[in-house]
């Protein structure tokens, strides 16, 4: 196995990123407010800054589908409007004043949503935060919210504008993840911008997931999320009256329930539309599944390999097949049209410095299209934070660097200084010229489509700037996503042939059958 250029020594690579993708824009204090108007929420999404080493692009492919589905949720005599710093239109709006702001709060953007809060609240707005950051942390954001949002929004934001209404804010609000999820309104996608996005349908169609990662923020203290699913049809319907040939499931994991998967691809197939969605790898148990998914429309899937040492995987609690069949489980999923974008975490106790230089060979010998990577990182409240910090392993708590883009804490086998330069070093090289060639298609009729949206998507973060900017995310992505679409739809007429020997829908048989 070659050894990469002594990626731990030399200095990290300098990188492009315009101000506007690092800092949010400013909050002017001497700003005048405008008259503070009733019933008129403001939902907003805070910036956060991008990584240089990824793509930018990846911050636009679709909406957040929380502000969207509280949206849903508001009375008709309520103006309602949606605001995501992150598309580059400069500071949230002020004129009028909202008579309600709600804010979502994650631990990394923490900071810049207090900001906000503060602003609005001393300008006689009243400020609601909810999200992950609230439920791990509610001590610390107390005292930045008129009202926390603890749990599912959904139920709890009807309940908070009525008391608005009659002048009886609470100071916390509480619900459980244990409704009956089919009964949750759609999203109400027409607030949004969505000449911002790649596409604005994004959905959900299933709650929870059967692994409980001690990393992963659904191993969060408190938060008990039972997995739950909409009906098929009525995820259908959704994806069909967004008029987007393309939609992305936000699920934690689609192929948690392997006969509920099946439903759903069945009712997805006669939209001709594409889709992709987070799936574990043994998802790939049954093959007939693999091949149910792609006639229903699904040309990719996010596979969080996390690691490729089996003794990492057991220590985060996660279950999965063992590593050294995931390359045969990749193939299966190329076999039937589905690109693969393999998720990394370094730096679990078992890597050692060559975790970097192994995980980029493997990659490209399985000819991944994509991979996205991460350092381990222990969200608050959850077991792998508690491990650190009991070990005094933790360097400190500043949340912003909390964005697994950073080492907050000593690994076993390497500095935290090299576990952050191996981190950009395989970014570097899976994004390189080389690397994309490497991984390019074995059936040369879909190489070109292939360098097309490899270079797009990882090597033109300059051009994702300008379309951010300008709002032509849409535009130009748009006739490219259609171009997909109906060649998915060619490979799927062949697909389909051998159908009537293809395995039941629903029966899990053993991989290779």
């Amino acid at each position: 196995m070659s050894v990469p250029p002594a990626p731990f020594v030399r200095p990290p690579r300098r990188l492009w990123s315009p101000p506007e993708m690092t800092r949010p824009p400013l909050l002017d204090p001497a700003s005048c407010a405008g008259p503070l108007q009733s019933r008129y929420a403001l939902l907003i999404n805070p910036f956060y800054p991008k990584d240089p080493n990824a793509s930018f692009g990846k911050h636009m492919l679709t909406p957040t589908l929380a502000l969207t589905s509280f949206a849903a949720t508001t009375p008709e005599d309520w103006d309602v409007r949606y605001w995501d710093e992150n598309l580059l239109d400069g500071r949230p709006p002020f004129r009028p004043m909202p008579e309600l702001v709600g804010i979502t709060v994650h631990l990394t953007f923490a900071r810049r949503a207090f900001e906000l809060a503060h602003w609005y609240r001393s300008r006689g707005s009243k400020v609601v935060l909810g999200g992950l950051h609230v439920l791990s942390c509610p001590e610390e954001c107390a005292p930045h919210a008129d009202a926390l949002a603890v749990g599912d929004g959904v139920q709890l934001w009807p309940r908070i504008l009525a008391d608005v209404e009659s002048r009886r804010l609470q100071s916390k609000y509480v619900a459980t993840y244990e409704n009956n999820y089919r009964e949750d309104p759609a999203p109400r996608r027409s607030i949004l911008p969505r000449q911002s996005f790649l596409t604005t349908t994004s959905l959900i169609a299933t709650r929870g997931c059967h692994n409980r990662c001690g990393f992963c923020y659904l191993a969060t203290d408190g938060l008990r999320m039972p997995y739950r699913m909409r009906d098929p049809s009525q995820v259908a319907a959704e994806f069909e009256a967004d008029d987007q040939p393309y939609g992305v499931f936000i699920d934690n994991n689609l192929g948690s329930n392997r006969e509920y998967l099946s439903r759903l691809c069945y009712a997805l197939r006669p939209l001709n539309k594409i889709w992709s969605a987070a799936v574990s790898i043994d998802v790939t148990d049954d093959p007939g599944l693999i091949r149910t998914m792609a006639l229903a429309g699904c040309t990719g899937v996010f596979v969080g390999f996390e690691s490729l040492t089996d003794e990492n995987l057991a220590d985060a609690r996660k279950k999965t097949p063992k590593t050294a069949d995931y390359a045969r489980r990749v193939r299966m999923l190329h076999e039937n049209g589905i690109q693969v974008n393999g998720s990394f975490v370094l730096g679990f106790d078992h890597d050692t410095k060559d975790v970097f230089a192994r995980t980029a060979e493997w990659i490209e010998e399985n000819r991944l299209e994509c991979s996205t990577f991460h350092i381990l990182t222990p969200y608050p409240a959850t077991p792998l934070f508690k491990q650190m910090e009991a070990a005094g392993r933790l360097l400190h708590r500043d949340w912003a660097l909390y964005d697994t883009a950073h080492a907050v804490f000593r690994p076993k086998h390497m500095s935290p200084e090299e576990l952050e330069q191996g981190y950009a070093w395989i970014y570097e090289r899976l994004f390189s010229h080389a690397s994309i060639w490497r991984r390019r298609p074995e059936d040369w009729r879909a190489a070109t489509p292939y360098l097309a949206m490899s270079y797009l998507y990882k090597r033109s973060n300059r051009f994702w700037h300008l379309l951010i900017k300008h709002d032509l995310v849409h535009g130009v992505w748009r006739p490219l996503v259609e171009l997909t679409r109906l060649r998915h739809l060619r490979f799927r007429k062949g697909l389909a042939d051998p159908e009537a020997q293809s395995t039941p829908p629903g029966n899990v048989m053993p991989a290779g059958v």
